[in-house]
């Protein structure tokens, strides 16, 4: 039997992992919002205490906690982002790390939003097949919004965050222009994975403190498959680990989500892999040097 890894005591918590249960702007496959809870319970349940690639067992030391953020799927993005701002205000500072589960990428727009004060000393490292660098959806929707999904990553820069964007496959024309205007930083895949673009990607990263945005999508889809807009291609989950390793290793990183996890029947790997990811980067944050 595999030992519970989550702590009940919210409140003295050295890690909290927030879940932000919506899906109301996704454009392809539906499901995100049941994202956290599937990542949550693999988390506390199946992941052994041990972390054998970080080498120590991190829920031995620390106090982890988990809660739901209640009652958003039927809200509208732009009240959805102003409450998971809210939320996570609230909880800023109270623990010593959080790492925020989606739900949809939009999610994210609440967390920047509640970070924003530091934003000119933070970078966002985002891991992901689109760029989600559109002002809004309209060439797609009709109902648009500002506030959707593919549109994440143009609020952090209107937030004044810095970017370097990794896994990039997909995205429109005038998401390129954008990114180029503002001085986004993109590591497109297919590539060759090797630790001389790990060390170019960590150079890119200009601030001491990142924050780590990783949508399921970013992630080859033979390791992370349910997802609302899988791309063929994608970061290796070595690569990915490796990754994160370096970045820990050289910078401050302040927060993290793992987002566009849509939990599919008889298939739990996209959730087991989310858990992992989570787990590991709380192994890395708290490694002693």
């Amino acid at each position: 039997m595999v030992e519970k890894l989550l702590s009940k005591n919210v409140k003295k918590s050295d890690v909290l992992l927030l879940g932000i249960e919506y899906d109301k702007t996704s454009s392809f496959g539906k499901g995100a919002d049941k994202g956290p809870r599937a990542i949550i319970d693999c988390f506390d349940t199946q992941l052994e205490l041990y972390d054998h690639v970080a080498r120590w067992s991190p829920a031995r030391h620390l106090k982890i906690s988990s809660i739901i953020i209640p009652d958003l799927k039927s809200k509208e993005p732009e009240i959805m982002v102003k409450e998971v701002s809210s939320e996570v205000k609230k909880r800023l500072g109270s623990h010593k790390f959080m790492i925020c589960l989606g739900g949809e990428h939009s999610v994210s727009i609440g967390i920047f939003d509640a970070m924003k004060t530091s934003s000119g000393k933070t970078t966002i490292l985002q891991i992901d097949a689109h760029l989600d660098l559109r002002d809004d959806d309209s060439d797609y929707n009709p109902e648009p919004s500002r506030f959707a999904h593919s549109c994440v990553m143009k609020r952090a820069l209107d937030m004044g965050f810095k970017i370097v964007a990794v896994g990039a496959r997909a995205y429109a024309d005038f998401e390129l222009e954008t990114a180029r205007k503002n001085n986004v930083k993109i590591f497109e895949w297919p590539c060759v994975e090797n630790k001389q673009l790990i060390n170019k990607i960590v150079d890119a990263i200009k601030t001491k403190n990142v924050y780590i945005t990783l949508d399921a999508d970013g992630i080859d889809p033979c390791h992370m498959p349910a997802t609302g807009t899988p791309v063929q291609g994608g970061l290796s989950w070595k690569f990915a680990f490796d990754l994160l390793k370096e970045v820990f290793e050289k910078k401050n990183v302040v927060g993290a989500d793992i987002v566009e996890v849509a939990p599919r029947e008889n298939d739990q790997l996209t959730e087991f892999g989310a858990a992992q990811l989570c787990y590991y980067m709380v192994a890395l944050k708290f490694k002693k040097k």
